[in-house]
């Protein structure tokens, strides 16, 4: 008995252990995908989903590896060793387990069938949950504004509802099987029971019932239960696999999405003044497995040191060309190349979006995201040539002021200054900016190309997408880009006309 609880204490611990150093490798993968995935793959994942599935899901395969698992390999050794102890003192008995065990994993897997669907439903409920609650809670300010909190409280409240009535269809499953597992086990040791005591009163006769002892009858009355004690465990463990199985159907297919294979990971270079060379040669993308093309047999050639201005209308390609070099994408045919190699975004490129994300944290934190390891002086150097310390100037705690999540606290050109004081702080020889002055009124974007002028690393190539005419005023280069094809180019020849 000592024996038995020292074994079941280690299996407890050290499943427990396995399960939280995959959980955390699980997590790592997830993230580590996600980063190669980048947000134009992921655009049509919500944000609560995404996180839902790092958070709770990759929760649910706990008890998979910290019970279910450990629980099989005892169901498989404690059965067969005590039906061989049983086989030594009376082959009828041990018959009889040997017949009834396999009734007690033909039900739990009836029944864990239904489980897993109910469990899928279930993870499916929380993902959806997730996601409509941070859509609420992120546009909290519009919902007080037209006095509609009331309704989207009721709705959270609706949403939260229909995941108390899957939960509890998990637990009706669940208490269900454990009840029927129980019955046929009851059943099973009964047989035994019925077996030992008719051939010790002598009512059995035949086989080796007329030479049972009351040694061997109360040896296999006793080891009966625990015969049957770890498949009971198993299924009651076999709803862990079930959640398991419903978590994993939002894990695998984001884990299945092809991500451009890794640049190679050299040591980040030292800032370099100069910009670099850009080629794209007969580049084509192309969207909705090949339904929607972006790009259509693009070539160009981009210069050092030039200021080149991407226009045309919304939907023409200008954003999926930035997003080739930012490594957000990769062509389905023709090459992109930098410097004569491969884009390696991670130590190249500054990226500047339409609305650059602020965390909640300091304005100094915001600003050092792009480089961690940059001290005090250099955070302020970035934020005075992107025009950051006008307005922090005012602020109560200056750079050190905490901002709230989506840049709470800061109009839009501000926040605009604040991504390119991140940019400014990375030196990178390729700036790219997609729509960096859409939704500025003319003053804050004046500003904002002031900063923009400022803070750009001397020498370095920058592409902004716009068809704001002073942003096309500002660059030196215009090329103008129209279902997915150069179709004006200021700088150079004209291609495909």
């Amino acid at each position: 008995m000592g024996l038995r609880g020292a074994l079941n204490w280690s299996r407890e611990t050290l499943g427990q252990a396995a399960a939280l150093r995959i959980q955390g490798r699980l997590r790592d993968e997830l993230f580590a995908h996600m980063a190669a995935l980048g947000p134009v793959r992921l655009a049509d994942r919500h944000s609560g989903s995404l996180a839902s599935a790092v958070v709770e899901q990759v929760e649910g395969m706990n008890g998979y590896y910290a019970r279910y698992l450990p629980q099989v390999a005892v169901s498989l050794l404690v059965p067969l060793g005590i039906f061989i102890a049983a086989l030594t003192q009376d082959w009828v008995a041990a018959l009889i387990l040997l017949f009834t065990a396999p009734l007690i994993p033909f039900f739990m897997a009836l029944l864990g069938m239904g489980a897993e669907q109910v469990s899928r439903r279930q993870q499916e409920t929380v993902s959806r949950l997730g996601g409509h609650f941070l859509d609420r809670l992120q546009g909290l300010t519009t919902l007080r504004l037209f006095n509609a909190q009331g309704r989207a409280a009721q709705e959270v409240a609706e949403a939260a509802d229909g995941y108390r009535a899957t939960t509890m269809k998990v637990l009706r499953v669940a208490f269900l099987s454990s009840a029927v597992l129980e019955f046929f086990s009851a059943v099973a040791i009964a047989l035994v029971a019925m077996y030992v005591g008719f051939a010790l009163i002598g009512y059995l006769q035949w086989g080796p019932a007329g030479q049972l002892s009351l040694f061997s009858g109360l040896f296999i009355l006793l080891m009966a239960p625990d015969f049957f004690q770890p498949l009971r465990q198993l299924a009651l463990h076999y709803h862990d696999r079930a959640a398991a199985l419903g978590a994993a159907q939002t894990i695998l297919p984001l884990l299945s999405r092809e991500a451009p294979a890794a640049p190679p990971s050299p040591v980040a270079p030292s800032p370099r003044p100069t910009g670099v060379s850009i080629r794209f040669q007969e580049v084509s993308v192309c969207f909705d497995e090949g339904r929607r093309t972006a790009l259509a047999g693009i070539s160009l050639e981009i210069r050092p040191g030039e200021r080149v201005a991407l226009a045309g209308p919304s939907g023409a390609g200008k954003s999926t060309l930035l997003h080739l070099l930012a490594g957000f994408i990769a062509p389905n045919q023709g090459q992109v190349t930098v410097d004569g190699a491969d884009p390696d975004p991670l130590h190249q490129a500054a990226w500047v979006g339409q609305r650059p994300h602020l965390f909640t944290g300091t304005l100094a934190d915001n600003i050092r995201l792009s480089r961690p390891d940059a001290d005090q002086g250099a955070v302020i150097r970035a934020a005075t040539e992107a025009g950051v310390m006008t307005f922090a100037a005012r602020l109560p705690q200056g750079l050190e002021t905490v901002l709230g999540e989506r840049a709470r606290g800061l109009s839009g050109g501000q926040a605009q200054r604040v991504a390119l004081a991140r940019a400014a702080l990375k030196q990178a020889p390729l700036w790219l900016l997609d729509e960096p002055t859409a939704g500025l009124d003319p003053e804050a974007e004046a500003l904002v190309l002031e900063a923009l002028e400022r803070s750009a690393t001397a020498g370095a190539t920058i592409l902004i997408a716009s068809h704001h005419p002073r942003v096309l005023a500002w660059a030196n280069r215009v090329i103008t880009i129209q279902d997915g094809c150069v179709v004006h180019d200021t700088g150079g020849a004209d291609a495909n006309r």
